[in-house]
Formats: C-alpha cells, structure tokens, sequence
C-alpha cells in the first residue's frame, strides 16, 4: 500500500473543518480521509500549528517551507515524494496516488447505488 502524508497549513484544530465557517475542501479532505480509514487505508495528515516538530523533522518539508514559505501548504507526499503543493488533491488525484479503487471515495450510499447499478 502506498504511504500518503498530508501537511496542513496551521490550522485552529486537527482537521481545520471547526469554527463558524468551514472551508468546503477541508471538509471534503476530511470526509474522504474518514471513508478510507473504514476501507484500510491511512493516510498521515499533520498540521503546522499541532505539531510543528514534524515540519522542522521532516527534510523534504522543511527544504520546502525555507524555500517556498508557508504557501507552498498544503504539501501532500507520497512514497517520500512530493506530488502536489499548495492545494488538496482532488478525489480523482487520491484515487490514483494511492492506487486504490474509486469506490473506496464514495460514499455508502453511492456505493451502493453504484454496486446495484452494475447487478
């Protein structure tokens, strides 16, 4: 399985999907990280203000934030590679980063629909 590691920009909480007014791509993240940690599948996700020491650890993160500043955040890394900055990857990009099946994204509800559909 692919290893996958997210790291947020800071954040007020661990998911960043808290206060009056939730950013809707923090919740979209949050919601698709949920269904495949039920399906198996974990994904690391660390954010600046919750655990700096990650960010000072972490070489390829630290090389990019001296660099780049912390607008290169969101940084998402798979396998020890950097594939995307400063934005989440879309529901397609996690599908295909983390080689597994597109119904593993979906919903129950849609998963459903979508097995029903294929009787």
């Amino acid at each position: 399985m692919k290893n996958m590691v997210i790291f947020d920009p800071a954040m007020c909480c661990a998911t960043g999907v808290c206060g009056p007014s939730v950013d809707k791509d923090l919740l979209r993240v949050s919601t698709l990280l949920n269904r495949l940690e039920k399906k198996g599948v974990t994904v690391e996700r660390h954010n600046l203000t919750n655990n700096p020491q990650i960010f000072v650890d972490n070489k390829i993160i630290n090389k990019l934030l001296n660099d780049e500043g912390v607008d290169i955040l969101p940084v998402t890394i798979v396998d020890g590679a950097v594939v995307k900055t400063k934005e989440y990857p879309t529901d397609e990009e996690f599908v295909s980063l983390l080689d597994i099946p597109a119904e593993y994204i979906l919903s129950e509800l849609k998963a459903r629909k979508l097995k029903n559909e294929n009787r």
